[in-house]
């Protein structure tokens, strides 16, 4: 209990948008209104993918997968190669921020045992942007997406051709980027002397209960099934098999999203504020939460601009790319940071440069292809 408070007082964009929503609410004085701002379905579905995810990273799925998926990696830039498309191919269904806490200290484990720390920066920067951009095309790939999906109503097969040339044309990018990064012997065949990537594998058992558990989850999110009833499953099943799991949902997360919820919906009260702002946001949704993405990250700027876009589709696409180019753009480039700063302390400040001219070309590149679809289409 004590570590959860202390996160929550080192967490500020949790505490910018508490002191956001307590200062809205001075102005519109709290009544049976404030339970309407609040999207339970959306908190309810990602509290209930937090839960399965960490069942399945409790019992080292993802890191057996990416073993077996390294067998057979001869060179450097194989190995680049499948460490990034983990992230990339990942975030589509763990989230972008899992897929970090999953994959970096994979990488900084495999890249130290295979002698190749001169891969590091440039493998766990193109790590972090891969999550970042692999998430955009599913809406369980970031929290944003989810509360989107949510909230605009759209099918699957329409959010997946929204993004999917975005995530294609970002893969390609990707590969293009192994270009420049040395290649060479990777040394993987020493690995198995002087180092164990991989834990044991957990119990077969819970692992079939989770995949079942992310099933229910994915046809809750596609509006089969009510998210209460999925979220009750969850956590009776959970709390029977396993009950620290559910200590482990980012519960900071969810805190975040309630009080953005109520400052928005405040806002949205206040004449004068929402005439400006659905003004300021009208017709420039991708430009405005691209900026925004860069100042307070993206999931706080889909928050914040939903209430006062009408081309959500715009909002989309400007919030996933929007994820690129500063370090706080996307919270869960963070993860990435702190992992390799933790093991090369007098480095991170050319992790900070190579990441921002790496993100920076990738928000340009990206910004084009859709200034070209636009005229195209």
């Amino acid at each position: 209990m004590k570590n959860f408070f202390r996160k929550i007082k080192s967490d500020p964009v949790l505490m910018a948008a508490w002191v956001l929503a307590i200062i809205s609410s001075v102005l519109v004085r709290p009544d049976s209104k404030y339970l309407s701002y609040i999207d339970f379905r959306s908190l309810g579905i990602l509290w209930g993918l937090m839960i399965v995810i960490q069942g399945f990273r409790e019992n080292s799925i993802f890191e057996k997968i990416g073993e077996i998926l390294l067998k057979k990696v001869q060179t450097g830039r194989q190995l680049a190669a499948v460490l990034i498309l983990m992230c990339f191919l990942g975030s589509m269904f763990i989230t972008n921020d899992v897929a970090l806490i999953t994959f970096v200290p994979f990488a900084l484990m495999t890249l130290h045992s295979c002698r190749r720390e001169d891969m590091m920066i440039p493998v766990i920067v193109l790590q972090t942007v891969a999550a970042n951009l692999g998430s955009m095309l599913t809406p369980i790939g970031n929290p944003q997406n989810l509360y989107l999906y949510g909230l605009t109503g759209m099918t699957l097969p329409d959010f997946v051709v929204c993004m999917l040339p975005y995530s294609l044309f970002s893969l390609l990018l990707l590969m293009i980027s192994l270009l420049f990064i040395k290649n060479g012997a990777s040394a993987l065949k020493d690995r198995s002397d002087n180092y164990q990537i991989v834990k044991s594998f957990g119990s077969k058992k819970q692992v079939i209960v989770y995949s079942i558990l992310f099933i229910i989850a994915l046809i809750t999110v596609l509006r089969v099934i009510p998210w209460y009833v999925m979220a009750l499953i969850i956590l009776a099943t959970v709390a029977v098999m396993d009950g620290k799991i559910l200590l482990r949902a980012d519960y900071i997360l969810l805190l975040t999203f309630i009080g953005f919820f109520i400052f928005t919906g405040n806002m949205g009260r206040i004449p004068a504020v929402s005439d400006f702002l659905m003004s300021a946001a009208s017709e420039r949704e991708y430009l405005i939460s691209i900026i925004a993405s860069q100042f307070i990250s993206n999931v706080p700027a889909t928050l914040m601009l939903s209430g006062f876009v009408t081309n959500y589709k715009e909002l989309l696409i400007g919030v996933n790319i929007g994820g690129l180019g500063t370090l706080i753009a996307s919270m869960a480039s963070l993860i990435s940071f702190k992992a390799y700063g933790n093991d090369y302390k007098d480095n991170k400040g050319k992790y900070i440069l190579v990441f921002t001219i790496v993100n920076v070309v990738f928000l340009l590149a990206l910004s084009c292809f859709k200034y070209i679809l636009t005229i195209i289409l």
